[in-house]
């Protein structure tokens, strides 16, 4: 029995399915705890995977090479260095292949071999998750003993209900270990705390958070592992958004085990953790997916002003190529903001008119629409030849399309299929307008954690100001056919994050009329989101993984006003 460890939390990005790269993740960190004295480093769930692996992990190819590099990590732990307590997908159960289970598992390694296992037993079934669909359920286990520590192993979300815990507890564990792949939304790092304290207050335990950090697809871990001691007080708090390997120091006490007091980094919130998740879920889409750069049409509007500076915080001015695609409406003020902000950015920028495509498709046209007047047609043929050109450039050099939509104006379908909705990832996707300013403001005053992008201003201050237009008609404004923003989002929010009957948005004080209309617009336009590109959540309830409705339907809660829906 031992009366002091050293535990090692390691924060790392891994990459859904790169086995060969995560595990070489997974020997650095362990190196590096080893130079520390550590007795056992404590990753992430299903740190070898990469997290989520989706359906990825049903093929049974996969399962095998996965459970094949847990082996290949084991015979590590032959050289008397610390454990490891790992994640994987693990297979048990059953005599055929066929009658096998497939669980997400975590794994101890010591000593050169597969000391213990314990499978999840809470699988996710909600907003984003899936796991249902590709895991089955463990059983509620007890403890590991690792060199005489009982360590409760909770795996994500068995945290967030007291069943493991109680088992845990009941059968003599000592020290709650959480390996976690947390997706990042507003608000939820608070909520992680405080389920934390619930389960260190049932238990009267102390507890360890590891918890993924990176992008991976729409995905954005932020990291943020901690410790609890049993009198409920942190003992350390690893910053937010980076990896990270810190080594704890433990001491068995009479009334059980401290952590010593660490490094307490201030966990981020608000506009700055809503634009570092911003910034790392575009950095990991462009660096996994291997895109050299990205490329955006810079308007002199505010959404890709905001676009282009996390492109450029994100990957650096270099590999950020800016186009202005002005119509015979674009402003001569927008231009200019355009090229001031590219300036301020230090990014390239260039300019390509659309004039005379457009004007050799009203020729083309001309027949067709003989006798009828101008109208969103042909608004919405400027839209699509700047898809066009951003595609052709991107086709030609490599640089991914970022497109610019805010979640105001995917929520109302005012986006073009095959225009500004063309491209292969969007960080405003899930950005309320409102948002938008205050993004803006935010980037103006502060820079970024690990931001590539210059200090001080990067937006110039008309571009914040002025009113909202998309200059595809002449004197066009936003707010001449939605209400104003505020309003909309308000209402937005109630319809998406919330899902309040048509009456209880009403009683809010917004006008029924509006409610009524949004309300439509949104639902009709669920066919243009369905074809959109991914985009960093940030919200409770994202468009495509959280919020999953039909195209084709017949509700409308508005002509239910008078019921108690």
């Amino acid at each position: 029995m031992t009366n002091s460890l050293k535990i090692a939390l390691a924060t790392l990005n891994p990459t859904v399915g790169d086995l060969e790269g995560n595990a070489r993740k997974i020997i650095e960190a362990r190196d590096r705890a080893a130079a520390g004295g550590a007795d056992i480093v404590v990753y992430s769930e299903l740190i070898l995977l990469g997290y989520p692996p989706e359906d990825l992990v049903l093929k049974p190819v996969f399962q095998r090479q996965s459970m094949a590099k847990v082996k290949e990590l084991a015979k590590i732990t032959a050289d008397g260095g610390p454990a490891m307590l790992i994640g994987c997908c693990w297979t048990a159960d059953g005599d055929k292949p066929e009658e096998q289970k497939l669980y997400n598992a975590a794994l101890l390694l010591e000593g050169g071999k597969v000391a213990a296992i314990r499978y999840k037993h809470d699988l996710p079934n909600y907003g984003v998750f899936d796991e249902m669909r590709i895991f089955d359920e463990g059983p509620l286990q007890g403890p590991i003993n690792f060199r005489g520590v009982k360590l409760g192993i909770v795996i994500c979300e068995d945290m967030w209900y007291p069943d493991v815990t109680e088992c845990l507890t009941e059968t003599g564990a000592e020290i709650l270990v959480v390996t976690n792949a947390s997706p990042y939304e507003r608000g939820k790092y608070n909520e992680r705390l405080q389920l934390a304290l619930k389960r260190v207050q049932e238990s009267e335990l102390p507890l360890i958070y590891v918890n993924q950090v990176g992008g991976q697809d729409e995905l954005v871990f932020d990291g943020g592992t901690f410790v609890l001691n049993r009198d409920y007080e942190l003992a350390v708090q690893v910053e937010s958004w980076i990896e990270d390997l810190t080594i704890t120091d433990w001491t068995r006490t009479p009334s059980g085990w401290v952590c010593e007091k660490g490094d307490i980094r201030k966990a981020g919130n608000g506009s700055a953790a809503m634009y570092q998740a911003m910034m790392l879920g575009l950095r990991d889409y462009v660096e996994k997916n291997r895109f050299p750069g990205v490329i955006l049409g810079m308007s002199g509007g505010i959404d890709s002003a905001l676009s282009a500076a996390v492109a450029v915080d994100a990957l650096g001015a270099d590999r950020v190529h800016l186009v202005m695609m002005p119509s015979k409406y674009t402003s001569q003020e927008s231009l200019l903001d355009a090229a001031q902000c590219a300036e301020m950015m230090g990014a390239r920028i260039d300019s390509i008119p659309i004039v005379p495509a457009v004007n050799a498709f009203d020729d083309m046209l001309a027949g067709q629409f003989a006798g009828t007047e101008p109208d969103i047609t042909e608004e919405n043929i400027q839209s699509r030849f700047r898809g066009m050109l951003l595609m052709a450039i991107s086709n030609k050099f490599g640089y991914m399309v970022l497109t610019t939509g805010n979640k105001s104006e995917m929520s109302v379908g005012y986006a073009t299929l095959y225009g500004d909705m063309c491209g292969g990832y969007s960080v405003l996707k899930d950005i309320y307008k409102t948002d938008v300013f205050k993004l803006c403001q935010w980037r103006n005053e502060e820079h970024p954690v690990g931001g590539l992008g210059p200090d001080g201003q990067v937006i110039p201050e008309n571009i914040i100001s002025k009113p909202p237009t998309a200059e595809l008609r002449p004197d066009q404004k936003d707010e001449d056919s939605l209400p104003p923003y505020d309003i909309l989002d308000d209402i937005l929010e109630c319809l998406i994050e919330k899902e309040l009957a048509f009456k209880e948005i009403v009683a809010r004080g917004h006008d029924a009329e509006t409610v009524a209309r949004i309300e439509h617009l949104l639902y009709v336009a669920e066919y243009k989101r369905r074809q959109s590109p991914p985009g960093v959540k940030i919200t409770r309830r994202n468009f495509g993984r959280d919020r999953r409705y039909p195209i084709t339907h017949g509700y409308r809660n508005a002509r239910l006003q008078d019921l108690d829906a």
